[in-house]
């Protein structure tokens, strides 16, 4: 009875372990296409799977086979696509950097971002060039990102100000940064709607506010009109800031709140080394 007893109980583990491997699986997967034009895609798989199960249901020959080549076929046109993405994703899992990257790194990536930003901005609130900066975080802004001019670039200080000096093609509009790197200028942000907003803000603090009240982005806008520097986040508007208090403001919701992810997250590991 003990040797059953055992193996129910080895056997229960294992399939706890391997719908947590599962979960985790498609948890990271969800963070990787949201939003990108992968959602829609994701979207129309669920929309195609109801449709067979709907036409086994009630026995719908014809569309039960039209639904069977959709599934046989979409696959392949899948791997087709998206076959940039797929090659990456296997050269990053050789590299085993496919689900976590190294804190370190990821730390000194940000601060990086951090002091490029504060350049940039200094040098144009001095000049009074006007400027509409957004920092993707948790929030997908794949969506935004493809109304602009796509570059895929490094972060530096002397790009973010060559991007805004006036009368270039890509001043209009907002760059937004994505994973360290400048993903595209030109972009289109929306608009606040709010009634609260004062009359004497223009178009790039309700962009900024805009952006804010549907992502958990930080939008930094430099006003052309005044050289002020402002800053949203969560729909508020910090706004007149001081190149201390930007700079301070901007290193505690890009670095500080990332290490304390990076130490909760890095115990844990430390305990399963340690038990393991």
């Amino acid at each position: 009875m003990s040797l059953f007893s055992d193996f129910s109980i080895l056997k229960f583990l294992a399939n706890t372990v391997d719908i947590l491997l599962v979960w985790f699986v498609i948890y990271k997967l969800i963070t990787i296409v949201r939003g990108t034009k992968a959602v829609q895609l994701v979207k129309g798989i669920f929309v195609i799977l109801l449709v067979k199960i709907i036409s086994d249901t009630f026995h719908l020959q014809t569309l039960g086979w039209m639904m069977e080549q959709v599934l046989i076929w979409g696959f392949l046109a899948i791997a087709i696509i998206f076959q940039p993405e797929l090659r990456r994703a296997l050269e990053q899992l050789g590299r085993g950097r496919l689900f976590s990257r190294s804190g370190n790194q990821e730390g000194e990536d940000q601060e990086k971002m951090v002091e490029a930003i504060v350049k940039a901005v200094d040098y144009m609130a001095k000049r009074r060039i006007g400027a509409l900066i957004s920092v993707e975080r948790e929030t997908g802004m794949g969506d935004y990102i493809e109304t602009g001019i796509p570059l895929e670039s490094k972060i530096s200080s002397e790009l973010l100000i060559n991007i805004f000096i006036p009368n270039t093609p890509l001043h209009d509009g907002a760059v937004i940064l994505q994973k360290n790197t400048v993903a595209a200028a030109a972009c289109y942000l929306p608009l606040s709607e709010s009634p609260f907003i004062s009359k004497e803000l223009g178009t790039r603090h309700r962009a900024a506010l805009g952006i804010s009240e549907v992502t958990d982005s930080l939008t930094v806008i430099v006003s052309e009109e005044t050289g002020s520097v402002s800053l949203t986040k969560n729909g508020e508007l910090h706004r007149d800031l001081k190149s201390e208090a930007f700079k301070e403001l901007l290193t505690n919701e890009l670095i500080a709140k990332n290490n304390v992810k990076q130490t909760s997250s890095g115990r844990w590991n430390w305990r399963v080394k340690k038990n393991g």
